[in-house]
């Protein structure tokens, strides 16, 4: 009888408070799962760990576009500008401004077999 009446004292408790003062990890059925539940913990920290990985790539994701964009549009800036330089009419303006020697070519240019 000494085990009915421990039984009837364990359920007088109540699960809520077996659960708080640790009385449920004496029971046969977690001492015998231990390793499960080790390795069950273990899997939802790398579970937990490879999500923030992941949302910190995607961060940097987001900042190297915004960089990749800044970047195309700088090398289109300065192609443009480069193209506008080096146009024939903007070449002949410097050289005048400058009062060089240099003058346009009168013949056009021919190809040597």
């Amino acid at each position: 009888m000494a085990k009915s009446e421990k039984k009837k004292e364990k359920k007088k408790g109540g699960w809520l408070s077996s659960i708080l003062g640790g009385d449920i990890l004496a029971n046969d059925v977690f001492r015998q799962q231990w390793k499960l539940m080790v390795l069950i913990m273990v899997l939802i920290l790398f579970y937990i760990d490879n999500r923030y990985s992941c949302q910190q790539q995607l961060i940097e994701l987001d900042k190297l576009k915004v960089e990749l964009t800044d970047v195309k549009y700088d090398a289109l800036t300065r192609s443009s500008e480069l193209m506008e330089k080096s146009r024939q009419s903007k070449i002949q303006e410097y050289i005048e401004s400058k009062q060089s020697d240099l003058e346009i070519a009168t013949t056009p240019p021919y190809l040597i077999k």
